[in-house]
């Protein structure tokens, strides 16, 4: 062992005596090819990959450095790589941009309208895009409508018409209007009952009464302030759906429908059939009630009151696209910046928090 060690400490001074030989230019630039080799196989990929760049470093530095050193030093490129190199370069310089012919292509902004337009309405057709489009003050063929359908891989409007149950009740949803009653017991051992109403189209709820005694008559005066409060938009509801429970009677169908509304009641024991209020309501418990210590009325119809403009106002819903019902009629947020400041808005002492862009 201490003889190996002795022969490797003779090799390694006879290198650095040969190194003493050569001179400072031809040992600067095998370190700096070295070091560049390095640099690219350090980069985050499969394999090394050469860009122009380290074409051009790796060409020059190979000119300084003796045939000699090249042949003892391990490198990533070859004479044969080199060659290949330059024969890109001379077909890069000797190749004249060809222009296409026809017409020149229309602008990507009318583009990308002309596919908004056609999937955010399957049932047009290309001519009809090409009318609406026309309304808007963009003047364009008919064909190159098509033609610009055609390379977005957009069917024609027969073929994308969405027939699906999913699109026949979101269509159905704006006309449809849930209602439920759930209880919150306070710490003293209290139930109250909160009666409200949802419209499926919007999400939005609307907290009609809190009392300790549901009885048939005060859920049928809910129902008459809850349409006061709508005042014309209750001409657009078209169904109500409730469960079966004794509180709803006949006088509380009476009030919806005198104005054409068709109540329909669940099935026993089959909540699924109003999964939106159901949805609400556990919402509101993982959310709020759940999580406070209810003391009385007072208390409760704070809290109620609060959760509902957090649900109305900024909580966002995945069927709404990720928007608040308050605002689906405003146009989207613009996106945010590295120096956007995000103020902290905070509900129920800080139960829940709504994060907003400040201006």
């Amino acid at each position: 062992m201490v003889i190996r060690l002795i022969y490797l400490l003779a090799c390694q001074t006879f290198r650095w005596l040969a190194l003493l030989a050569r001179s400072d230019v031809s040992k600067d630039a095998e370190i700096l090819m070295l070091r560049h080799q390095l640099a690219i196989a350090r980069r985050a990929q499969p394999r090394p990959r050469f860009s122009w760049s380290d074409r051009a470093v790796m060409a020059a530095l190979l000119r300084i450095v003796s045939k000699q050193r090249r042949t003892q030093v391990a490198l990533l490129v070859s004479p044969r790589s080199v060659l290949r190199w330059h024969a890109r370069l001379i077909a890069w310089k000797w190749t004249y941009p060809s222009r296409r012919p026809g017409r020149p292509p229309k602008p990507e902004a009318l583009r990308q309208l002309v596919v908004r337009l056609a999937r955010e309405n399957p049932g047009w057709g290309y001519r009809r895009v090409h009318g609406e489009l026309l309304g808007l003050g963009r003047k364009i063929a008919a064909s190159t409508v098509w033609c610009i359908l055609k390379q977005a891989g957009i069917d024609p409007s027969p073929q994308r018409v969405d027939r699906s149950w999913a699109a026949f009740l979101k269509a159905q949803s704006s006309a449809i209007v849930a209602t439920d009653l759930f209880h919150i017991d306070t710490v003293f051992l209290r139930r109250w009952f909160v009666l409200f109403f949802i419209n499926h189209g919007t999400r939005r709820v609307h907290i009609a009464g809190i009392t300790r005694h549901p009885t048939s008559f005060w859920i049928t005066q809910q129902a008459r302030n809850y349409l006061m409060d709508l005042g014309d938009h209750a001409k657009s509801i078209k169904f109500l759906i409730r469960d079966r429970g004794a509180y709803f009677t006949d006088s509380f169908d009476a009030v919806f429908q005198a104005i054409g509304v068709h109540v329909l009641p669940t099935l026993p024991r089959v909540p699924r059939m109003n999964a939106i209020a159901e949805r609400w309501i556990g919402s509101c418990r993982r959310e709020a009630t759940d999580r406070i210590l209810i003391t009385g009325e007072r208390h409760l119809r704070l809290v109620i009151s609060e959760y509902a403009k957090h649900y109305n106002q900024h909580r966002p819903h995945r069927s709404l696209g990720q928007r608040p019902p308050d605002l689906l009629t405003k146009p989207e947020p613009l996106t945010t910046t590295d120096n956007t400041r995000i103020h902290r808005h905070d509900r129920l002492d800080g139960l829940i928090h709504e994060y907003t862009k400040v201006a």
